[in-house]
């Protein structure tokens, strides 16, 4: 039973992720081509696309 609430959990941590991912696109391109800084949200997306996949 807890396996599912995890399994779960991440897929839902995963998905969020992306939808952060996907939001924060036009703010990444502005913060890399204006002020030199990379924001580092698709580390983020594919760890927990690596923890999802262990599952």
């Amino acid at each position: 039973m807890f396996d599912r609430i995890r399994t779960a959990a991440l897929f839902g941590l995963h998905q969020a992720s992306v939808a952060v991912g996907i939001s924060l696109f036009p703010v990444a391109v502005f913060a890399r081509q204006h002020l030199g800084i990379n924001v580092p949200v698709g580390r983020l997306v594919e760890t927990t696309t690596e923890a999802v996949d262990q599952e």
